[in-house]
């Protein structure tokens, strides 16, 4: 079966590569999930689109990488309004989702998810935390969240 990644598949491809895979596995995983679209003439014109949306979120080299990492570290009021208990423990917990719109909403730049490194895994308490960003291979940017009740 012919396909079209639409996200980075370890071992298989990046996002906009055509790659060639058995039936079951793109029909029962990559095809259900939205991680490949099945290759048409239409969909291979979407390959372009998906490829400039991919370099658009990625960091570019080391030298972007450490303009990123100075302008993150440059920001002093991250914080993130959750719903809490009386006792400060949160409904749920923080996600690296939560943290990259927390850095947008303080005027940094876009980060990916993907690259916020939470301490301990997961936040489910109000305070201060050391959040890591890893930015590019030995580039990471470190900086504090504080998370608060609405």
């Amino acid at each position: 079966m012919k396909l079209i990644l639409t996200a980075a598949i370890e071992k298989l491809g990046v996002a906009g590569d055509t790659v060639e895979v058995k039936d079951g596995y793109g029909r029962n995983y990559l095809l259900p999930r939205g991680l490949a679209i099945k290759a048409t003439r239409g969909a291979e014109k979407q390959v372009e689109g998906i490829r400039r949306a991919q370099e658009a979120r990625e960091v570019r080299g080391v030298e972007h990488a450490n303009e990123l990492k100075q302008a993150l570290e440059g920001l002093e009021n991250v914080s993130l309004g959750v719903k809490t208990h009386d006792s400060g423990k949160l409904f749920g917990s923080v996600t690296t989702a939560d943290v990259a719109g927390a850095i947008k909403k303080a005027g940094g730049p876009a980060v990916d998810k993907r690259a916020v490194d939470l301490p301990k895994g997961h936040i489910k308490a109000t305070g201060t935390y050391p959040v890591v960003i890893d930015l590019h291979t030995g580039v990471s940017a470190k900086l504090n969240l504080a998370v608060v009740a609405e």
